[in-house]
């Protein structure tokens, strides 16, 4: 049972809408011809943080004009249009917050990259506004948290303006066997920006739906296996799961002290990197004593470490056992990314196996870390709630039974169950962590690049969406996360190409603090393949024909029938 893939999807379009729309004074970017005049905010499709914050300097842009533009394109795009769900609410102090940093830009006091710079949260990250924080389900309706998350006062302290929450796979997944990505009780399923009946995977499912469709600059994301690099790969865009410690967990909705962790989805690896250093925990943090230690390992700027010949010169192994050969696409995209990588002058070694991945694919010792952690975590994190109908996860089993057909219609509560009947030891517990991060790190993934003295590997990140399916739940293939999940260290996907239309990504991991040459790694594939395509909101893969399967030349197959129909209802 692969436990990391099953955190999911779903966006509440609860969001709030404004009021006119507001245009930008070109140039800023390209009108994308395909959209049709009445979609709001086409001059600010794909562009970059730099580009934005160069906007804002050069007097062209405003944080307040920047901000009602992601509103509009939220209410035209996610709760109408195509409506991806991909939003649970925006902020209703959004407006207010970008007028006091435009002030700040007048006066002379501008905070560094993210100043003015709309980010939108995960719905598990407390913030003490006038948000609610849910983990998506009804049973955290209630008043707002009393402190911010420290991911979310490092990010407003830096400038961001917290836009809103994104939509989620309901307690990041770890409810049910046989559960949906992307769905929460608060906001139902949430949908794939390229076919709109497809999966978009992971917990952080809206988080990855929202950058890649433009709803924002960047978004936040959580990880404990999967959940930041997956909605990444078949969203399209850039994901970093940082090492474990690196971003402040306090104040997030856990499920793992030992394995969760908090990271950004961007559409250029250069704007992940201003977030990731937007969101860093520079100094200690006295509410998670993951951060207490290496934080001379820890950078307030990653984007000093973007090279776009990141490539040239670097050792790079593919990991091919036990994680690839479950999708002839997925397959496919890895060898054209290969390619690439040895055009852009690195040596490929291949394959540069992890040698224990049979053991960790069992998932054993993960299983036991997971079901132990989280009822002692949750049950610490909900002691800080007051003013929500649970207290305990007892109680969130209780409140699910009470609610059933709202909560449990589509599927159960098993891992609660499970967890709920603390079915280890803390003996069990002790040894399964120990092992876990033995076969994830010194005898797993440091093993492999000490081996052949590599830089980085390489693996795809998982397989092309897959149709959503409420009934019977995802159709998961496989993945390559749980390696680097369990070791507790980072991963970076990038765009890698397209099958049928969907996108594919590959992971670069590396060991504990090694995202300085993952970014410089990741950047240089991005600026070789340049593989990441903008999502056009089709309602379902078509059947006909009519859309291709990848080239295994490298080169990208378009769809034949022209522009999507799915513009023509928005």
């Amino acid at each position: 049972m692969d436990i990391d893939r099953r955190e999911f999807l779903r966006l509440g379009a609860t969001a709030t809408a404004a009021t006119a729309a507001a245009g930008i004074a070109p140039p800023l970017l390209r009108a994308v011809p395909e959209m049709r005049p009445e979609v709001p905010g086409m001059e600010i499709e794909e562009a970059t943080i730099a580009e934005l914050q160069a906007a804002m300097a050069a007097g062209r842009l405003s944080a307040v004009r920047l901000t009602r533009t992601y509103e509009h394109r939220i209410e035209a795009l996610d709760r109408n249009g195509p409506s991806l769900n991909s939003i649970l609410q925006v902020n209703p102090d959004a407006g207010s917050i970008a007028r006091g940093l435009d002030r700040e830009r007048r006066a002379g006091q501008v905070r560094g990259p993210l100043h003015g710079i709309p980010v939108l949260l995960k719905d598990n990250i407390d913030t003490a506004d006038q948000m609610m924080t849910t983990a998506g389900s009804l049973a955290l309706v209630g008043p707002a948290p009393a402190q911010d998350a420290t991911v979310a006062a490092n990010l407003r302290a830096a400038g961001a303006i917290i836009l809103g929450k994104t939509n989620m796979s309901e307690w990041a997944n770890f409810r049910s066997f046989h559960s949906s990505s992307g769905w929460s009780g608060r906001g139902g399923q949430c949908r794939n920006p390229y076919y709109l009946d497809r999966n978009p995977c992971g917990s952080s499912s809206g988080s990855g739906i929202a950058s890649s469709a433009n709803l924002t600059a960047g978004s936040v994301g959580t990880e404990t296996d999967g959940s930041i690099v997956c909605p990444a790969s078949i969203c399209g865009i850039v994901g970093i799961k940082p090492t474990v410690g690196l971003t402040s967990r306090a104040g997030v909705v856990p499920i793992s002290h030992s394995q969760d962790t908090i990271g950004p989805h961007a559409r250029t690896v250069a704007d992940a990197a201003t977030l990731l250093g937007g969101m860093a925990s520079k100094d200690p943090d006295p509410r998670d004593p993951a951060t207490n230690d290496n934080r001379d390992k820890v950078y307030s700027d990653y984007t000093q470490f973007l090279d776009p010949t990141g490539l040239s010169g670097a050792r790079i192994g593919v990991a091919r056992k036990g994680v690839t050969g479950y999708s002839e696409e997925t397959d496919g995209v890895l060898e054209s990314a290969i390619h690439s990588i040895q055009n852009a002058g690195a040596t490929v070694v291949d394959p540069a196996d992890i040698p224990t991945i049979d053991q960790i694919n069992q998932g054993a010792e993960e299983i036991t870390v997971l079901v132990y952690e989280f009822k002692r975590d949750l049950n610490a994190y909900l002691a800080s709630r007051s003013g929500v109908p649970i207290a305990t996860l007892a109680e969130a089993i209780a409140f699910n039974l009470d609610h059933k057909d709202s909560e449990l219609k589509w599927f159960g509560q098993e891992w609660f169950e499970f967890a709920e009947s603390d079915p280890y030891s803390e003996a069990d517990y002790n040894t399964a962590l120990a092992e876990e991060r033995r076969i994830g790190g010194p005898d797993g993934i440091d093993a492999a690049l000490a081996k052949d003295n590599l830089d980085a590997l390489i693996a795809p990140t998982g397989s092309p969406a897959w149709p959503t399916d409420l009934v019977n739940g995802d159709h998961f293939t496989g993945a390559s996360s749980s390696p680097a999940a369990i070791a507790g260290y980072p991963v970076i996907n990038v765009p890698a190409g397209m099958a049928f239309g969907l996108p594919v990504g590959i992971s670069f991991m590396g060991t504990a603090f090694g995202e300085p040459k993952l970014i410089k790694l990741a950047s240089g594939f991005e600026a070789a393949t340049k593989a990441r395509v903008k999502p056009k909101f089709v309602p379902s893969l078509p059947l006909d024909g009519s859309v291709r399967r990848r080239d295994r030349d490298g080169d990208e197959d378009r769809l034949s029938s022209g522009p999507s129909l799915a513009l023509r209802h928005i």
